[in-house]
């Protein structure tokens, strides 16, 4: 059972990493929960998304799924105080958001590396990552 927005994330890009970090030291209120998209627990939620969504990080929260830009833009809502301004990001049409999106995805391995297996949490963090 989990309660609060899921990130899904894929596990072995380093940028994605490295955005989960981020946002574990942004988010003082604990409120997002991750998983990778390479997870069982993935799989579960998101049927065969890993097949039709490699390269977006995903939100599930109670309004539903989220992916690339909108996910992004979704998250920094969430997060709250200063990170509202991402409202602003609705501004540009979603097919300018997910261009720009998709062009950092798929040069996101080049540019920031990739890893062999899925990250592990830091110890304390465990109870925050669902697989």
């Amino acid at each position: 059972m989990t309660s609060g927005p899921v990130v899904f994330f894929d596990g072995t890009c380093n940028l994605c990493n490295r955005s989960v970090q981020l946002l574990l030291k942004l988010d003082k209120k604990e409120i997002f929960r991750f998983a990778s998209l390479q997870s069982a627990y993935a799989a579960e939620k998101l049927g065969d998304a890993e097949n039709w969504l490699p390269d977006s990080v995903v939100l599930l929260d109670d309004t539903g799924v989220y992916v690339r830009s909108e996910a992004v833009l979704r998250i920094a809502w969430l997060l709250g105080g200063v990170w509202r301004i991402s409202v602003l990001g609705y501004l540009i049409p979603g097919c300018i958001r997910n261009a720009c999106y998709r062009g950092v995805a798929a040069n996101r391995y080049r540019w920031f590396g990739r890893r062999q297996s899925c990250m592990l949490p830091e110890p304390g963090l465990e109870k925050r990552f669902l697989d």
